[in-house]
């Protein structure tokens, strides 16, 4: 299991009304916590597309437990419970600054081979880096 966790202040254009979240904005951050993740590891998005990969979503799952509020500071938590192989699940967990659980979510994202535009397996480089945590 691979795990990983990055932070994120809330800007208040991310917010409502009512100061919270708005909720579409979550999907977003699950995609900061995913690139931040493969930045740990010595990848990039960019990287994996040079040599003809992309990762697109194919499925989000979000369930919102308590408002992330303007000016928090919030932990996004990434697992990847299983090694890869032609697709990627994430898991997130996020908590606010008191350590309190907010949401959870789920995205499924495909490798996808960018000229034949078919899904393909997980990039050798990934792979590897990936490998020591699932053995």
């Amino acid at each position: 299991m691979f795990e990983f966790t990055t932070k994120i202040r809330v800007r208040y254009g991310e917010t409502d009304q009512m100061g919270y979240v708005y909720y579409g904005n979550y999907a977003e951050f699950y995609e900061v916590a995913r690139v931040e993740m493969m930045r740990s590891l010595g990848m990039t998005y960019k990287s994996m597309e040079d040599q003809g990969v992309m990762m697109p979503v194919v499925e989000l799952h979000c369930k919102y437990l308590k408002p992330a509020l303007y000016d928090q500071e919030i932990s996004i938590k990434v697992i990847i419970a299983e090694m890869p192989r032609a697709r990627m699940n994430f898991t997130y967990e996020l908590t606010n600054e008191a350590g309190e659980l907010i949401n959870t979510g789920e995205t499924l994202l495909v490798f996808v081979n960018m000229k034949t535009n078919r899904i393909c397996f997980i990039p050798t480089e990934l792979a590897n880096k990936l490998k020591p945590y699932f053995k």
